[in-house]
């Protein structure tokens, strides 16, 4: 009796393809969970999904009326870097779900 010298390659190949099933459904589902990132004490509000893409933009209108665009662009920056920030740390949660909290290079 032989032996299959690569042992249960199979059953890796497979677990892999259901891993890799499992992560493209939750790429797709990311798309539709947002999270939203503030500053100025929420004189700007930024929401962006989970697919990292900036959803809404909301500037509250006394920031408007100040005439400060430095500080106007500084908020903008700072509240999309927040948002951003908050949803990689959600997909890094999702993942863990799929990955069983292996980090893979590469993912979140």
């Amino acid at each position: 009796m032989t032996r299959n010298p690569f042992g249960n390659m199979g059953d890796l190949l497979k677990q892999a393809q259901a891993m890799q099933d499992q992560l493209a459904k939750l790429q797709e589902q990311a798309a539709s969970k947002t999270v939203e990132g503030t500053a100025g004490g929420g004189m700007v509000t930024v929401t962006v999904s989970g697919a990292m893409e900036v959803i809404t933009v909301k500037i509250d209108p006394e920031v408007l009326k100040s005439g400060d665009a430095d500080m106007l662009q500084d908020l903008l920056v700072a509240a999309t870097n927040d948002a951003l920030r908050k949803a990689r740390e959600m997909m890094a949660e999702e993942m863990k779900a799929v990955t069983g909290g292996v980090r893979i290079p590469g993912l979140f």
